[in-house]
């Protein structure tokens, strides 16, 4: 198939994973999104194609529960091959379902998580199982469940393809949603969402239904429709919005606010680059460092090694001034921040305020970590306890610092800030 018709097939945002995909730029590939976001048609378009480049592979797609597969994934597969415009070349099984390449006897296997041990006795007349597919990851039992499935699958072969599509959870503490902020070497991440789509692939009136929920409920709407993982109830921070940052872009930005939170062991050193801009109120989480048993010289290298010199400022806890001297000494503009009463309710209360607080998951896991777990505390009865517990905040803590110099200002709205387009254009 020529790449200009598979390009007519996928949705624009697809193009460079796709790429990625045959290529085999990645064993591991984390596709989530909201309704309409094309995820899952993307995957079941890029499968057959897969198998037809490499003769001697075949496919497992899986769901958590076997039952759902017939009206789901298998007909959502059946989709695509019609698309492709090989409906000629595949045989549709029913008895078990599969899709069988008529040239060479290559499968398609649809089967259910319910019952491990048919997974683990699934052979194949030849070559081996290359590709998986796991639809809607999330309702599967956890990482451990996927792991075991694919220690039995990925054996006997050169090259693999793991597809995971979801629809992120509700809830950030969810598996899954925790489960994609691992950075792996070998894995990539891609999220989308409707408005990602071409319009006339949606239809007016799935736009309608969409614009209605956004009316009536917005964080229904970011969830259902944008995938976004809106909290339980209990979180502090519920603007957080995981966005991968241009480093290009992000390299023209001339206003950076920088902060460190003293620590050697048990607790940790942070560091955080951030970029606020004051004319959308969203707060840019560009960088961060975490070290652990470093002292202040250690410290000072990395930020150095890093390209920090004396001409930039970095605000820091100040109750340790011989560490904001060290820094000072060794060659760094460190300064004390104000701190004083009130003074970490009021930074956290502005930051919660902000209409986002955007952290690349991928470039800064420590920070999106610690932003998106930090909780209120509970009673043993459950009930939310009002203020903010002085635990695994070591990275919020440095942006509370680098930001201190825009939070104490009248009206905390910053002043007006340079744009800096490719970051800021949504």
């Amino acid at each position: 198939m020529s790449d200009i018709l598979l390009s007519r097939l996928l949705g624009p945002s697809f193009h460079a994973l796709a790429r990625d995909v045959f290529r085999h730029g990645h064993t591991h590939y984390d596709l989530s999104g909201g309704r309409g976001s094309l995820k899952s048609s993307t995957v079941s378009l890029l499968v057959p194609l897969l198998l037809i480049q490499n003769p001697d592979a075949h496919a497992l797609v899986l769901r958590k529960v076997a039952n759902t597969i017939r009206d789901s994934v298998y007909a959502q597969y059946a989709w695509a091959i019609g698309e492709l415009g090989m409906g000629h070349l595949w045989r549709a099984m029913k008895a078990p379902l599969e899709f069988v390449y008529r040239p060479t006897g290559q499968k398609i296997m649809f089967r259910g998580a319910d019952d491990p041990m048919k997974i683990k006795s699934i052979k194949v007349p030849f070559g081996y199982i290359a590709v998986t597919h796991f639809e809607e990851k999330d309702q599967f039992a956890g990482r451990g469940e996927i792991r075991t499935i694919l220690q039995s699958t990925m054996r006997g072969g050169g090259a693999f393809w793991n597809f995971e599509s979801y629809n992120p959870p509700i809830s950030r503490d969810n598996w899954a949603n925790l489960d994609s902020l691992e950075v792996r070497e070998d894995r990539l991440l891609h999220r989308s969402c409707y408005l990602d789509a071409p319009r006339e692939w949606l239809g007016e009136q799935f736009l309608a239904e969409a614009e209605h929920l956004k009316r009536l409920n917005e964080k229904s709407y970011r969830h259902e429709y944008l995938g976004e993982p809106v909290g339980t109830g209990s979180e502090v921070f519920e603007n957080l919005r995981p966005q991968a940052i241009d480093p290009e872009a992000a390299a023209r930005v001339d206003r950076i606010l920088r902060g460190v939170d003293w620590g050697f062991f048990p607790d940790p050193w942070a560091f955080n680059a951030v970029y606020y801009d004051a004319a959308r109120q969203t707060l840019y989480i560009m960088e961060e460092m975490t070290a652990f048993r470093k002292g202040n010289q250690e410290t000072t290298e990395l930020l150095k090694a890093a390209g920090l010199s004396r001409g930039d400022t970095i605000v820091a806890d100040s109750a340790e001034p011989k560490s904001i001297a060290d820094y000072n000494r060794y060659g760094l503009r460190c300064l004390g921040a104000g701190k004083g009463p009130g003074s970490v309710g009021y930074s956290m209360k502005w930051l919660q305020s902000l209409k986002a607080i955007v952290i690349d998951p991928q470039k800064c896991p420590d920070t999106w970590r610690e932003f998106s777990q930090y909780q209120y505390e509970r009673t043993r009865d459950g009930e939310i306890i009002s203020g903010y517990p002085d635990a695994n905040n070591h990275h919020i803590d440095a942006v509370r610092y680098a930001t201190e110099r825009v939070w104490r200002r009248p009206g905390s709205q910053g002043g007006p800030a340079p744009r800096a387009a490719g970051i800021l254009d949504e």
